[in-house]
């Protein structure tokens, strides 16, 4: 009589993160001028998102 044959389970992937949709970066507004007077500019940055710490993933609790 044969065995029978068990497959392995496919390993799943990791929930992407909410903040910055699996990136991993979001971007942020670049702001100028002194600590009274700040203005938002036009440009944006790029920044490690502060939720994932940049791996993509979906933080556990």
């Amino acid at each position: 009589m044969a065995t029978t044959r068990k497959t392995t389970a496919r390993p799943k992937k990791p929930a992407a993160c909410p903040d910055c949709v699996g990136e991993g970066e979001t971007t942020e507004t670049v702001r100028v001028g002194s600590r009274r007077r700040t203005r938002e500019t036009a440009d944006r940055q790029a920044a490690l998102c502060s939720t994932c710490f940049g791996s993509g993933e979906a933080p556990t609790t």
